[in-house]
């Protein structure tokens, strides 16, 4: 474990101090692998007068230097990787595999930041279009909002961290950061190479760790002028009454589907939909939790959904071929355990899984499940995923839509006619052809529709949620 006198507090360019502290107790064994410093809303205040305080100098640091800062920063974070896939599995219990590729991905995603500043400019605008007007010099630009305030969750307290504040950061801005409770330590590596960067700008970044007190500090302050958040919608509501006149970007949760076509190559498919549902424990907001299945084809998919679920290693986060460790608490286990008696008492019925093995929630296939069950209408974050039967490509999309959730689905088949359809029908902010729903690359934009959130991630996109536009007439 990492001592209590490693976990100190950034506010701003200076590491404190607390007294109080909080243990993290890794989610696989039970032992303390950190701590972290509790942080109340007066240290809030605090960070958030020092990131205010910042803005101007952060605003006028030249591009080039806040680009040799990003790239910076990648460079260690490249070079450190096993420390960090280390502590992610620690602090979360991801097994080792993914964390390192959760590193290399948070690599990425600072690399791509960096080059998407290139593109961050304006356009001439032709005032004299119509008669009303005139011939003048007129364009905007963008420019730095000032203070963003992030708050990150725990299911990617790495790459989700980078996908807030390398853009925030790249802008010209300043950020206070509140990281998830789950993962501290990790937070704090990362922190820590920005601000001991040879490059920083002073002061441009704040950490305080926290809960709701520090949350609803950050959110009902006057001096953010951004709030990007990733986490639940009941959060994501909470957050939107509280925050006032400010720009609110919300990732929220989902309820990822996909549609099995009686053309698709059903191997394929069972072998990624078990990766799909069953990726980071089903701990993912477009992790796959609801698979349609073409009546024709249903029961021969259901046999190689379940064969694909049972190849997968179940244990140790630390070992190299595990590929699903435990939930992130036990509340989860208990609220997962929840979701399969339900299902079972309403006529369901798991092929695989549907216990908890050890302290581990095994994945789970539940087949037989029908529209008006608790288990497919809400989002469940456990390693579980539902089988429904449908006739058709039509009925299978109208229960795809039919949620209050719209982030990501996708369809497996090899009709081009019925791929160009789907992509008009689906109501989600991103659609994927012959693959799971869960795949994302950071260079895209990211988000979804209803009540999956507001706005966009992917560094192109979150460099203009943090920034506003200024136009300028020169006459």
């Amino acid at each position: 474990m990492l001592t209590i006198a490693q976990a100190k507090i950034f506010f701003g360019s200076i590491e404190e101090n607390k007294t109080q502290q909080q243990e993290r107790t890794s989610p696989f064994d039970g032992t303390v692998v950190s701590s972290a410093p509790v942080c109340d809303a007066e240290d809030t205040i605090k960070a958030l007068q020092i990131a205010k305080n910042a803005t101007k100098t952060a605003a006028s640091t030249p591009l080039s230097q806040r680009i040799l800062w990003l790239e910076d920063v990648a460079v260690k974070l490249a070079a450190q990787k096993e420390d960090f896939a280390l502590m992610l599995a620690k602090e979360v219990a991801k097994p080792i595999t993914f964390s390192r590729i959760e590193v290399e991905r948070c690599v990425e995603t600072i690399r791509l930041t960096a080059m998407e500043l290139a593109s961050l400019h304006g356009e001439t605008i032709p005032t004299d279009i119509m008669p009303s007007g005139k011939k003048t010099l007129a364009y905007f630009r963008r420019e730095p909002v000032g203070v963003v305030a992030c708050i990150t969750p725990f299911n990617f307290p790495l790459n989700l961290v980078a996908h807030k504040i390398a853009p925030a950061l790249g802008a010209g801005n300043t950020v206070v950061l509140k990281p998830t409770p789950e993962a501290p330590m990790v937070a704090y590596m990362f922190a820590k190479l920005f601000v001991e960067s040879e490059y920083a700008v002073k002061d441009a970044l704040s950490v305080v760790y926290g809960d709701a007190e520090v949350g609803s500090t950050l959110v009902q302050s006057d001096i953010p002028r951004v709030i990007s958040f990733t986490g639940s919608v009941p959060v994501g509501n909470i957050i939107t009454k509280q925050a006032g006149i400010k720009k609110v970007s919300l990732e929220l949760g989902g309820n990822a589907a996909t549609y099995i076509d009686t053309s698709a190559d059903l191997d394929v498919s069972a072998e990624r939909c078990a990766f799909g549902a069953f990726y980071n424990s089903g701990q993912v907001c477009i992790s796959l939790q609801r698979i349609y299945v073409n009546e024709a084809v249903y029961d021969n998919f259901a046999k190689l959904m379940a064969e694909e679920t049972q190849k997968l290693k179940v244990g140790s986060p630390y070992e190299e071929d595990t590929f699903l460790g435990p939930l992130i608490d036990e509340e989860s286990q208990k609220r997962a355990n929840g979701w399969i008696a339900s299902a079972i008492d309403e006529g369901a019925k798991a092929l695989t899984g549907g216990t908890q093995g050890e302290n581990i929630f095994l994945p789970t296939v539940m087949a037989d499940v029908t529209d008006e069950m608790k288990i497919i209408c809400e989002e469940v974050f456990a390693p579980i995923v539902s089988l429904v039967k449908v006739p058709s490509y039509e009925v299978a999309i109208e229960k795809m839509n039919n949620s209050p959730y719209g982030l990501q689905f996708s369809i497996f088949t090899n009709d081009l006619k019925l791929t160009q359809r789907f992509i008009d029908d689906a109501q989600c902010g991103g659609v994927v052809i012959n693959d799971i729903p869960t795949l994302r690359f950071d260079v895209q934009p990211y988000g979804g529709s209803k009540l999956s959130g507001v706005g966009r991630e992917g560094p192109k996109w979150a460099l203009e949620e943090f920034t506003e536009v200024k136009s300028i007439v020169i006459c």
